[in-house]
């Protein structure tokens, strides 16, 4: 299994940014998949994660309404829309394939068992 995070960058606050996650070698369709978050000295931090049919959806109450998770089942790919963003949403953004059974409220990271990359977010005047 292989995730490849992008779309990460440098931006102002109050800009938008879209994080894509083309992931192969797994049946992308039969997975919840999600969102993870890094700051500089913290802890890893759920951000978002859709069912596998792109019905249910869960944030972190930090980004409801300001993000939107969204997946392309026929491209293999998950995106996250980041709206208004704050400089306290600076962090390496992850991508991150659930464990079978998983659902769009798992939130613990030991539940998710592939992880992309990695993809960096600044935000800062």
């Amino acid at each position: 299994v292989h995730l490849q995070a992008s779309g990460g960058g440098f931006v102002q606050p109050g800009a938008p940014l879209r994080l894509s996650c083309a992931a192969s070698g797994l049946t992308f369709r039969r997975f919840t998949m999600a969102w993870f978050r890094q700051a500089p000295g913290k802890g890893r931090e759920f951000v978002a994660a859709i069912s596998r049919t792109g019905n249910l959806r869960n944030y972190v109450d930090s980004v409801k309404v300001r993000f939107t998770i969204s997946r392309d089942n026929a491209k293999s790919t998950v995106f996250l829309q980041m709206n208004s963003l704050k400089p306290e949403d600076t962090a390496v953004y992850y991508c991150a394939v659930g464990q079978w059974g998983s659902t769009a409220q798992t939130r613990d990271f030991n539940q998710y068992n592939y992880w992309g990359q990695g993809t960096l977010v600044t935000v800062s005047s």
